[in-house]
Protein backbone atom coordinates (compact mmCIF):
# COMPACT_ATOMS: atom_id res chain seq x y z
CA UNK A 1 0.00 0.00 0.00
CA UNK A 2 1.41 3.35 -1.06
CA UNK A 3 1.85 5.97 1.64
CA UNK A 4 1.41 9.73 1.31
CA UNK A 5 1.32 12.72 3.61
CA UNK A 6 -2.01 14.06 2.35
CA UNK A 7 -4.77 12.86 0.05
CA UNK A 8 -6.68 15.66 -1.65
CA UNK A 9 -10.08 14.41 -2.82
CA UNK A 10 -11.41 16.45 -5.73
CA UNK A 11 -9.48 18.29 -8.44
CA UNK A 12 -11.32 21.57 -8.84
CA UNK A 13 -9.61 24.91 -8.10
CA UNK A 14 -9.70 24.40 -4.30
CA UNK A 15 -8.25 20.89 -4.50
CA UNK A 16 -5.64 22.06 -6.99
CA UNK A 17 -4.61 24.98 -4.77
CA UNK A 18 -4.48 22.67 -1.76
CA UNK A 19 -2.27 20.14 -3.58
CA UNK A 20 -0.01 22.84 -4.99
CA UNK A 21 0.51 24.63 -1.67
CA UNK A 22 1.39 21.38 0.09
CA UNK A 23 3.45 20.12 -2.83
CA UNK A 24 5.52 23.29 -3.01
CA UNK A 25 6.11 22.93 0.74
CA UNK A 26 7.71 19.55 0.03
CA UNK A 27 5.01 17.14 1.18
CA UNK A 28 3.98 13.99 -0.66
CA UNK A 29 0.45 14.48 -1.97
CA UNK A 30 -1.95 12.28 -3.89
CA UNK A 31 -4.98 13.80 -5.61
CA UNK A 32 -7.97 11.52 -6.20
CA UNK A 33 -10.44 12.74 -8.81
CA UNK A 34 -13.47 10.66 -9.70
CA UNK A 35 -13.75 11.93 -13.28
CA UNK A 36 -11.56 11.08 -16.26
CA UNK A 37 -10.05 14.54 -16.64
CA UNK A 38 -10.52 18.24 -16.05
CA UNK A 39 -14.12 19.40 -16.19
CA UNK A 40 -13.16 22.01 -18.82
CA UNK A 41 -16.31 24.12 -18.44
CA UNK A 42 -16.78 27.32 -16.41
CA UNK A 43 -18.49 27.40 -13.03
CA UNK A 44 -16.97 30.19 -10.95
CA UNK A 45 -16.57 33.54 -12.69
CA UNK A 46 -14.83 35.88 -10.25
CA UNK A 47 -11.93 36.03 -7.84
CA UNK A 48 -10.51 38.81 -5.70
CA UNK A 49 -7.15 40.37 -4.86
CA UNK A 50 -6.51 38.08 -1.89
CA UNK A 51 -7.03 35.06 -4.14
CA UNK A 52 -4.71 36.49 -6.78
CA UNK A 53 -2.12 36.98 -4.04
CA UNK A 54 -2.31 33.24 -3.36
CA UNK A 55 -2.02 32.53 -7.09
CA UNK A 56 1.09 34.73 -7.11
CA UNK A 57 2.53 32.62 -4.29
CA UNK A 58 1.88 29.57 -6.46
CA UNK A 59 3.64 31.26 -9.37
CA UNK A 60 0.73 31.48 -11.82
CA UNK A 61 -0.45 35.10 -11.43
CA UNK A 62 1.51 36.50 -14.36
CA UNK A 63 0.31 33.65 -16.55
CA UNK A 64 -3.29 34.44 -15.64
CA UNK A 65 -3.18 38.20 -16.17
CA UNK A 66 -3.65 38.17 -19.99
CA UNK A 67 -6.58 35.76 -19.56
CA UNK A 68 -8.57 37.68 -16.94
CA UNK A 69 -10.21 41.10 -16.84
CA UNK A 70 -9.98 43.52 -13.92
CA UNK A 71 -13.50 44.77 -13.24
CA UNK A 72 -14.06 48.29 -11.88
CA UNK A 73 -17.79 48.27 -11.08
CA UNK A 74 -20.76 46.00 -10.38
CA UNK A 75 -24.19 47.33 -11.34
CA UNK A 76 -27.61 46.50 -9.93
CA UNK A 77 -30.40 47.81 -12.20
CA UNK A 78 -34.16 47.41 -12.10
CA UNK A 79 -36.33 46.14 -14.94
CA UNK A 80 -36.52 49.63 -16.46
CA UNK A 81 -32.74 49.90 -16.54
CA UNK A 82 -32.44 52.41 -13.68
CA UNK A 83 -29.22 52.09 -11.68
CA UNK A 84 -30.08 51.08 -8.10
CA UNK A 85 -26.69 50.12 -6.66
CA UNK A 86 -23.16 50.41 -7.97
CA UNK A 87 -20.28 48.72 -6.18
CA UNK A 88 -16.86 50.02 -7.16
CA UNK A 89 -13.59 48.08 -7.14
CA UNK A 90 -10.04 49.39 -7.14
CA UNK A 91 -7.40 48.36 -9.66
CA UNK A 92 -5.14 47.83 -6.66
CA UNK A 93 -6.69 46.42 -3.52
CA UNK A 94 -5.32 45.81 -0.05
CA UNK A 95 -3.53 42.67 -1.24
CA UNK A 96 -1.68 44.51 -3.99
CA UNK A 97 -3.72 43.19 -6.92
CA UNK A 98 -7.01 44.27 -8.53
CA UNK A 99 -9.99 43.81 -6.24
CA UNK A 100 -12.12 41.95 -8.79
CA UNK A 101 -11.04 39.71 -11.66
CA UNK A 102 -13.41 38.14 -14.18
CA UNK A 103 -12.17 34.77 -15.42
CA UNK A 104 -12.93 31.77 -17.61
CA UNK A 105 -12.47 28.92 -15.12
CA UNK A 106 -10.85 26.41 -17.52
CA UNK A 107 -7.95 28.87 -17.97
CA UNK A 108 -7.40 28.92 -14.22
CA UNK A 109 -7.69 25.15 -13.90
CA UNK A 110 -5.25 24.59 -16.75
CA UNK A 111 -2.68 26.78 -15.01
CA UNK A 112 -3.20 25.16 -11.61
CA UNK A 113 -3.18 21.64 -13.04
CA UNK A 114 0.03 22.29 -14.98
CA UNK A 115 1.61 23.42 -11.72
CA UNK A 116 0.39 20.38 -9.77
CA UNK A 117 1.57 17.89 -12.37
CA UNK A 118 4.97 19.62 -12.57
CA UNK A 119 5.65 18.96 -8.88
CA UNK A 120 7.45 15.63 -8.45
CA UNK A 121 5.88 14.97 -5.05
CA UNK A 122 2.28 15.53 -6.25
CA UNK A 123 0.52 12.63 -7.95
CA UNK A 124 -2.80 13.22 -9.70
CA UNK A 125 -5.04 10.20 -10.32
CA UNK A 126 -8.14 10.54 -12.46
CA UNK A 127 -10.91 7.91 -12.59
CA UNK A 128 -10.38 7.45 -8.85
CA UNK A 129 -13.67 7.47 -7.00
CA UNK A 130 -13.27 7.35 -3.23
CA UNK A 131 -15.48 4.66 -1.73
CA UNK A 132 -14.73 5.28 1.92
CA UNK A 133 -12.23 6.04 4.65
CA UNK A 134 -10.81 4.15 7.58
CA UNK A 135 -9.33 6.53 10.15
CA UNK A 136 -6.93 4.35 12.13
CA UNK A 137 -5.75 7.01 14.55
CA UNK A 138 -2.28 7.47 13.11
CA UNK A 139 -3.25 7.20 9.43
CA UNK A 140 -6.26 7.13 7.12
CA UNK A 141 -6.80 4.31 4.67
CA UNK A 142 -8.56 5.73 1.60
CA UNK A 143 -10.51 3.12 -0.34
CA UNK A 144 -10.67 3.76 -4.08
CA UNK A 145 -13.15 2.00 -6.37
CA UNK A 146 -11.43 -0.63 -8.52
CA UNK A 147 -7.97 0.20 -7.20
CA UNK A 148 -5.71 -0.47 -4.25
CA UNK A 149 -6.33 1.63 -1.16
CA UNK A 150 -3.82 4.32 -0.24
CA UNK A 151 -2.49 5.22 3.19
CA UNK A 152 -2.23 8.88 4.14
CA UNK A 153 -1.63 10.92 7.26
CA UNK A 154 -4.47 13.35 6.46
CA UNK A 155 -7.32 13.72 3.97
CA UNK A 156 -8.53 17.09 2.67
CA UNK A 157 -11.86 16.63 0.91
CA UNK A 158 -12.46 19.29 -1.75
CA UNK A 159 -15.14 17.20 -3.44
CA UNK A 160 -17.75 19.94 -3.69
CA UNK A 161 -21.31 20.41 -2.60
CA UNK A 162 -22.33 17.07 -4.10
CA UNK A 163 -19.33 15.18 -2.74
CA UNK A 164 -19.62 12.16 -0.50
CA UNK A 165 -17.03 12.91 2.17
CA UNK A 166 -19.29 15.22 4.15
CA UNK A 167 -21.77 12.41 4.73
CA UNK A 168 -19.02 9.90 5.45
CA UNK A 169 -17.82 11.97 8.42
CA UNK A 170 -21.41 12.54 9.61
CA UNK A 171 -21.27 16.29 9.10
CA UNK A 172 -24.63 17.98 9.45
CA UNK A 173 -25.80 20.82 7.23
CA UNK A 174 -27.31 24.10 8.40
CA UNK A 175 -29.52 25.52 5.66
CA UNK A 176 -30.06 29.29 5.87
CA UNK A 177 -33.09 29.07 3.61
CA UNK A 178 -31.89 30.73 0.41
CA UNK A 179 -32.36 28.20 -2.40
CA UNK A 180 -33.14 29.43 -5.92
CA UNK A 181 -32.95 27.58 -9.28
CA UNK A 182 -31.26 29.42 -12.14
CA UNK A 183 -30.64 28.82 -15.84
CA UNK A 184 -26.94 29.44 -16.56
CA UNK A 185 -25.92 30.13 -20.18
CA UNK A 186 -22.24 30.52 -21.14
CA UNK A 187 -21.04 31.98 -24.44
CA UNK A 188 -17.74 32.39 -26.26
CA UNK A 189 -17.63 35.80 -27.91
CA UNK A 190 -16.77 35.60 -31.62
CA UNK A 191 -17.86 38.99 -32.97
CA UNK A 192 -18.25 42.62 -32.03
CA UNK A 193 -20.48 42.36 -28.96
CA UNK A 194 -20.37 44.49 -25.83
CA UNK A 195 -22.71 43.06 -23.23
CA UNK A 196 -22.53 44.46 -19.68
CA UNK A 197 -19.54 43.11 -17.78
CA UNK A 198 -21.05 42.86 -14.30
CA UNK A 199 -24.76 43.52 -13.92
CA UNK A 200 -27.59 42.18 -11.79
CA UNK A 201 -31.00 42.89 -13.33
CA UNK A 202 -33.49 43.18 -10.47
CA UNK A 203 -36.62 42.68 -12.54
CA UNK A 204 -39.47 40.95 -10.68
CA UNK A 205 -40.70 39.57 -14.02
CA UNK A 206 -37.30 37.94 -14.69
CA UNK A 207 -34.32 38.37 -12.36
CA UNK A 208 -31.14 37.89 -14.34
CA UNK A 209 -27.39 38.17 -14.03
CA UNK A 210 -24.88 39.16 -16.71
CA UNK A 211 -21.23 38.49 -15.96
CA UNK A 212 -18.04 38.61 -18.02
CA UNK A 213 -15.93 35.46 -17.89
CA UNK A 214 -12.71 37.18 -18.90
CA UNK A 215 -11.89 38.70 -22.30
CA UNK A 216 -13.49 36.04 -24.52
CA UNK A 217 -16.47 34.56 -22.65
CA UNK A 218 -19.72 35.78 -21.10
CA UNK A 219 -22.43 34.37 -18.84
CA UNK A 220 -26.15 35.13 -18.76
CA UNK A 221 -28.16 33.62 -15.89
CA UNK A 222 -31.95 33.67 -15.49
CA UNK A 223 -33.90 32.81 -12.36
CA UNK A 224 -36.38 29.96 -12.91
CA UNK A 225 -39.68 29.42 -11.16
CA UNK A 226 -38.83 25.74 -10.73
CA UNK A 227 -35.98 23.35 -11.50
CA UNK A 228 -38.48 21.49 -13.71
CA UNK A 229 -38.52 24.51 -16.06
CA UNK A 230 -34.95 23.75 -17.08
CA UNK A 231 -35.89 21.00 -19.53
CA UNK A 232 -37.93 23.51 -21.54
CA UNK A 233 -35.78 26.61 -21.06
CA UNK A 234 -32.52 24.88 -22.00
CA UNK A 235 -33.58 24.77 -25.66
CA UNK A 236 -30.96 26.78 -27.62
CA UNK A 237 -33.61 28.78 -29.50
CA UNK A 238 -35.18 29.86 -26.22
CA UNK A 239 -31.74 30.75 -24.83
CA UNK A 240 -30.93 32.94 -27.84
CA UNK A 241 -34.29 34.68 -27.48
CA UNK A 242 -33.45 35.46 -23.85
CA UNK A 243 -30.07 37.02 -24.65
CA UNK A 244 -31.24 38.79 -27.85
CA UNK A 245 -31.04 42.29 -26.27
CA UNK A 246 -27.30 41.76 -25.82
CA UNK A 247 -26.07 39.05 -28.20
CA UNK A 248 -26.84 37.69 -31.68
CA UNK A 249 -25.78 34.27 -33.02
CA UNK A 250 -23.18 35.88 -35.27
CA UNK A 251 -21.50 37.48 -32.26
CA UNK A 252 -21.10 34.48 -29.97
CA UNK A 253 -21.12 30.71 -29.68
CA UNK A 254 -23.30 29.03 -27.06
CA UNK A 255 -20.90 26.92 -24.99
CA UNK A 256 -23.06 25.53 -22.22
CA UNK A 257 -26.55 25.63 -20.77
CA UNK A 258 -26.94 24.30 -17.24
CA UNK A 259 -29.18 24.61 -14.24
CA UNK A 260 -27.76 25.54 -10.89
CA UNK A 261 -29.52 25.98 -7.58
CA UNK A 262 -27.98 28.75 -5.50
CA UNK A 263 -27.78 27.52 -1.90
CA UNK A 264 -26.78 28.81 1.53
CA UNK A 265 -25.35 25.94 3.57
CA UNK A 266 -22.77 25.40 6.32
CA UNK A 267 -21.49 21.98 7.35
CA UNK A 268 -20.52 21.03 10.89
CA UNK A 269 -17.97 19.76 11.71
CA UNK A 270 -15.41 20.54 9.01
CA UNK A 271 -13.05 18.01 10.53
CA UNK A 272 -13.44 14.53 11.91
CA UNK A 273 -10.12 13.16 13.12
CA UNK A 274 -7.73 13.14 10.19
CA UNK A 275 -10.39 13.91 7.56
CA UNK A 276 -11.04 17.59 6.77
CA UNK A 277 -13.52 19.38 4.52
CA UNK A 278 -12.70 22.45 2.42
CA UNK A 279 -14.50 24.62 -0.13
CA UNK A 280 -18.03 23.73 -1.18
CA UNK A 281 -17.81 20.50 0.80
CA UNK A 282 -17.82 22.69 3.93
CA UNK A 283 -19.94 25.64 2.81
CA UNK A 284 -22.06 26.87 -0.10
CA UNK A 285 -23.18 30.43 -0.68
CA UNK A 286 -25.22 32.48 -3.16
CA UNK A 287 -23.04 33.88 -5.98
CA UNK A 288 -23.94 37.55 -5.62
CA UNK A 289 -20.64 38.45 -3.95
CA UNK A 290 -18.47 36.27 -6.19
CA UNK A 291 -16.93 34.68 -3.10
CA UNK A 292 -17.64 30.95 -3.48
CA UNK A 293 -14.32 29.88 -4.98
CA UNK A 294 -12.45 32.63 -3.12
CA UNK A 295 -13.70 31.23 0.19
CA UNK A 296 -12.46 27.78 -0.80
CA UNK A 297 -9.02 29.13 -1.71
CA UNK A 298 -8.90 30.84 1.70
CA UNK A 299 -9.73 27.49 3.29
CA UNK A 300 -6.87 25.87 1.39
CA UNK A 301 -4.35 28.54 2.40
CA UNK A 302 -5.38 28.48 6.06
CA UNK A 303 -5.22 24.71 6.19
CA UNK A 304 -2.09 24.26 4.08
CA UNK A 305 0.25 26.26 6.28
CA UNK A 306 -1.04 24.48 9.39
CA UNK A 307 -0.66 21.05 7.82
CA UNK A 308 2.82 22.07 6.72
CA UNK A 309 3.82 22.90 10.31
CA UNK A 310 2.19 19.71 11.57
CA UNK A 311 3.78 17.42 8.97
CA UNK A 312 7.17 19.06 9.56
CA UNK A 313 6.92 18.22 13.26
CA UNK A 314 6.73 21.87 14.30
CA UNK A 315 3.15 21.83 15.60
CA UNK A 316 0.76 19.51 17.40
CA UNK A 317 -2.36 17.98 15.88
CA UNK A 318 -4.43 20.47 17.84
CA UNK A 319 -3.38 23.16 15.36
CA UNK A 320 -6.07 21.75 13.07
CA UNK A 321 -8.75 22.65 15.63
CA UNK A 322 -8.21 26.28 14.67
CA UNK A 323 -9.13 25.76 11.02
CA UNK A 324 -12.91 25.78 11.43
CA UNK A 325 -12.89 28.13 14.41
CA UNK A 326 -11.09 30.75 12.31
CA UNK A 327 -12.74 30.21 8.94
CA UNK A 328 -16.37 29.48 9.82
CA UNK A 329 -17.28 32.95 11.22
CA UNK A 330 -15.67 34.55 8.16
CA UNK A 331 -17.59 32.26 5.79
CA UNK A 332 -20.87 32.68 7.70
CA UNK A 333 -20.64 36.46 7.37
CA UNK A 334 -20.09 36.17 3.62
CA UNK A 335 -23.01 33.72 3.30
CA UNK A 336 -25.37 36.07 5.15
CA UNK A 337 -24.27 39.10 3.09
CA UNK A 338 -24.80 37.06 -0.08
CA UNK A 339 -28.30 36.14 1.10
CA UNK A 340 -29.03 39.81 1.84
CA UNK A 341 -28.02 40.84 -1.66
CA UNK A 342 -29.77 37.83 -3.16
CA UNK A 343 -33.07 38.85 -1.61
CA UNK A 344 -32.69 42.29 -3.17
CA UNK A 345 -31.96 40.76 -6.57
CA UNK A 346 -34.60 38.00 -6.66
CA UNK A 347 -37.60 39.97 -5.37
CA UNK A 348 -40.64 38.76 -7.36
CA UNK A 349 -43.44 40.78 -5.75
CA UNK A 350 -43.98 43.79 -8.07
CA UNK A 351 -45.19 46.09 -5.27
CA UNK A 352 -42.25 45.19 -3.02
CA UNK A 353 -39.88 45.67 -5.97
CA UNK A 354 -41.35 49.10 -6.68
CA UNK A 355 -40.76 50.13 -3.05
CA UNK A 356 -37.21 48.71 -3.20
CA UNK A 357 -36.52 50.73 -6.34
CA UNK A 358 -37.92 53.89 -4.75
CA UNK A 359 -35.62 53.55 -1.72
CA UNK A 360 -32.48 52.82 -3.74
CA UNK A 361 -33.16 55.57 -6.28
CA UNK A 362 -33.75 58.05 -3.44
CA UNK A 363 -30.42 57.00 -1.89
CA UNK A 364 -28.63 57.63 -5.19
CA UNK A 365 -30.33 61.01 -5.55
CA UNK A 366 -28.88 61.93 -2.13
CA UNK A 367 -25.46 60.54 -3.19
CA UNK A 368 -25.74 57.82 -0.57
CA UNK A 369 -23.49 55.24 -2.17
CA UNK A 370 -23.47 51.68 -0.84
CA UNK A 371 -20.81 50.85 1.70
CA UNK A 372 -17.75 49.23 0.21
CA UNK A 373 -17.93 45.46 0.49
CA UNK A 374 -15.67 44.48 3.38
CA UNK A 375 -15.07 41.02 4.73
CA UNK A 376 -14.59 40.24 8.41
CA UNK A 377 -11.46 38.89 10.02
CA UNK A 378 -10.93 35.40 11.31
CA UNK A 379 -12.67 33.85 14.28
CA UNK A 380 -10.71 32.70 17.36
CA UNK A 381 -7.73 30.45 16.71
CA UNK A 382 -3.98 30.80 16.31
CA UNK A 383 -3.94 34.50 17.03
CA UNK A 384 -2.30 36.61 19.67
CA UNK A 385 -4.27 37.05 22.87
CA UNK A 386 -2.79 40.48 23.63
CA UNK A 387 -6.02 42.14 22.54
CA UNK A 388 -4.76 44.19 19.61
CA UNK A 389 -7.71 44.59 17.19
CA UNK A 390 -5.56 43.95 14.10
CA UNK A 391 -5.16 40.25 14.99
CA UNK A 392 -7.05 38.00 12.60
CA UNK A 393 -7.35 40.55 9.81
CA UNK A 394 -5.80 40.33 6.37
CA UNK A 395 -2.51 42.23 6.14
CA UNK A 396 -1.83 44.63 3.30
CA UNK A 397 0.61 44.30 0.43
CA UNK A 398 2.03 47.19 -1.58
CA UNK A 399 5.11 48.21 -3.50
CA UNK A 400 8.44 48.26 -1.70
CA UNK A 401 12.05 49.07 -2.61
CA UNK A 402 15.14 47.59 -0.97
CA UNK A 403 18.48 49.26 -0.35
CA UNK A 404 19.83 47.18 -3.24
CA UNK A 405 17.32 48.81 -5.57
CA UNK A 406 14.93 45.88 -5.99
CA UNK A 407 11.37 47.14 -6.33
CA UNK A 408 8.02 45.37 -6.55
CA UNK A 409 5.20 43.92 -4.49
CA UNK A 410 6.28 42.93 -0.98
CA UNK A 411 5.74 39.18 -1.51
CA UNK A 412 7.73 39.16 -4.72
CA UNK A 413 10.66 40.85 -2.99
CA UNK A 414 10.68 39.08 0.39
CA UNK A 415 9.01 35.76 -0.40
CA UNK A 416 6.40 33.82 1.53
CA UNK A 417 5.99 32.48 5.03
CA UNK A 418 5.65 34.21 8.41
CA UNK A 419 7.00 37.76 8.49
CA UNK A 420 7.63 40.28 11.27
CA UNK A 421 7.38 43.90 10.14
CA UNK A 422 8.51 46.79 12.33
CA UNK A 423 8.85 50.52 11.94
CA UNK A 424 12.55 51.33 12.09
CA UNK A 425 12.09 53.10 15.42
CA UNK A 426 10.55 49.91 16.87
CA UNK A 427 13.34 47.79 15.41
CA UNK A 428 15.93 50.03 17.06
CA UNK A 429 14.18 49.45 20.37
CA UNK A 430 13.80 45.72 19.73
CA UNK A 431 17.31 45.01 18.42
CA UNK A 432 19.53 48.06 19.08
CA UNK A 433 22.78 46.14 18.56
CA UNK A 434 21.75 45.21 15.03
CA UNK A 435 19.95 48.37 13.96
CA UNK A 436 23.08 50.05 12.58
CA UNK A 437 23.58 47.11 10.18
CA UNK A 438 20.21 47.60 8.50
CA UNK A 439 20.62 49.93 5.54
CA UNK A 440 17.91 51.82 3.68
CA UNK A 441 14.17 52.39 4.26
CA UNK A 442 11.96 53.08 7.20
CA UNK A 443 10.32 49.68 7.70
CA UNK A 444 12.21 46.52 8.69
CA UNK A 445 11.04 43.01 7.77
CA UNK A 446 12.32 39.96 9.62
CA UNK A 447 12.00 36.36 8.46
CA UNK A 448 11.30 34.35 11.64
CA UNK A 449 12.59 31.12 10.10
CA UNK A 450 16.06 32.51 9.27
CA UNK A 451 16.36 35.57 11.48
CA UNK A 452 17.33 37.65 8.45
CA UNK A 453 16.35 41.32 8.73
CA UNK A 454 16.21 43.89 5.93
CA UNK A 455 14.78 47.38 5.61
CA UNK A 456 12.63 48.59 2.75
CA UNK A 457 11.35 51.90 1.49
CA UNK A 458 7.58 52.15 1.68
CA UNK A 459 7.12 53.42 -1.90
CA UNK A 460 3.50 54.58 -1.59
CA UNK A 461 3.41 55.18 2.16
CA UNK A 462 0.90 52.34 2.64
CA UNK A 463 2.77 50.55 5.42
CA UNK A 464 3.41 53.65 7.50
CA UNK A 465 -0.24 54.59 7.06
CA UNK A 466 -1.29 51.11 8.15
CA UNK A 467 0.87 51.28 11.30
CA UNK A 468 -0.48 54.73 12.11
CA UNK A 469 -4.13 53.76 11.54
CA UNK A 470 -3.76 50.62 13.65
CA UNK A 471 -1.75 52.39 16.35
CA UNK A 472 1.09 49.90 16.41
CA UNK A 473 4.74 49.73 15.42
CA UNK A 474 5.22 45.98 14.84
CA UNK A 475 3.08 43.24 13.30
CA UNK A 476 3.60 39.50 12.95
CA UNK A 477 1.96 38.11 9.79
CA UNK A 478 1.15 34.43 9.27
CA UNK A 479 1.96 32.49 6.08
CA UNK A 480 -1.66 32.91 4.90
CA UNK A 481 -1.32 36.73 4.96
CA UNK A 482 -3.45 37.10 8.12
CA UNK A 483 -2.15 38.92 11.18
CA UNK A 484 -1.12 36.83 14.17
CA UNK A 485 -0.78 39.92 16.34
CA UNK A 486 0.50 43.46 16.62
CA UNK A 487 2.13 45.55 19.36
CA UNK A 488 2.47 49.24 19.99
CA UNK A 489 6.17 49.43 20.91
CA UNK A 490 9.40 47.67 20.07
CA UNK A 491 9.71 46.64 23.70
CA UNK A 492 6.64 44.41 23.31
CA UNK A 493 7.93 42.51 20.28
CA UNK A 494 9.64 39.75 22.28
CA UNK A 495 6.38 38.94 24.04
CA UNK A 496 4.62 38.68 20.67
CA UNK A 497 7.34 36.35 19.35
CA UNK A 498 7.21 34.13 22.44
CA UNK A 499 3.44 33.84 22.12
CA UNK A 500 3.78 32.92 18.44
CA UNK A 501 6.38 30.27 19.28
CA UNK A 502 4.19 28.82 22.02
CA UNK A 503 1.00 28.91 19.97
CA UNK A 504 2.47 27.24 16.93
CA UNK A 505 5.04 25.09 18.72
CA UNK A 506 7.34 26.63 16.12
CA UNK A 507 11.00 27.27 16.87
CA UNK A 508 11.83 30.54 15.18
CA UNK A 509 15.37 31.79 14.87
CA UNK A 510 14.42 35.08 16.46
CA UNK A 511 15.83 34.92 20.01
CA UNK A 512 13.75 36.15 22.92
CA UNK A 513 16.32 38.82 23.78
CA UNK A 514 16.91 42.15 22.14
CA UNK A 515 19.95 42.82 20.01
CA UNK A 516 20.42 39.32 18.64
CA UNK A 517 18.60 39.35 15.31
CA UNK A 518 21.05 38.73 12.51
CA UNK A 519 21.03 41.01 9.50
Amino acid sequence: MEKYDVAVVGYGPVGMAMAALLGKAGHKVIVLERYAGLYNLPRAAIFDDETMRTFAELGIAEELLPKVSAQRNYEWRNGAGDLLIEHEFALKGASGWSEWYMMYQPDLENALSALCTSLPNVEVRFNSKVDGYEDRGDEVRVNVAGAEAVSVKYVVACDGGNGTTRAKIDAELTDFGFSEPWLVCDFRLTGDARPPHARQVCDPKQPQSIISLGPDHHRFSFMLDSEADFEIERDPERVWNRVAPYLAPGQAELVRVATYTFRSLLANPWRRGRIILAGDAAHQMPPFLGQGMCSGIRDAHNLAFKLDLLLAGQAQDSILDTYQSEREPHVAAVVHKGIELGKVQTMRDPEAATERDRQYLANRARNHNPEKLRFPGLGPGFLSSNGHPAAGHLFIQDEVRTAAGDQGRFDGIFGYGPRLLLLRSAYEEFAPENAHDIAGGDVVVVNPATGRAEAFTDVNGSYRSWFETNQCSAVLVRPDFYIFGAVRTGGEVNGLIREYDKSFAFETKIPATSGSVSA
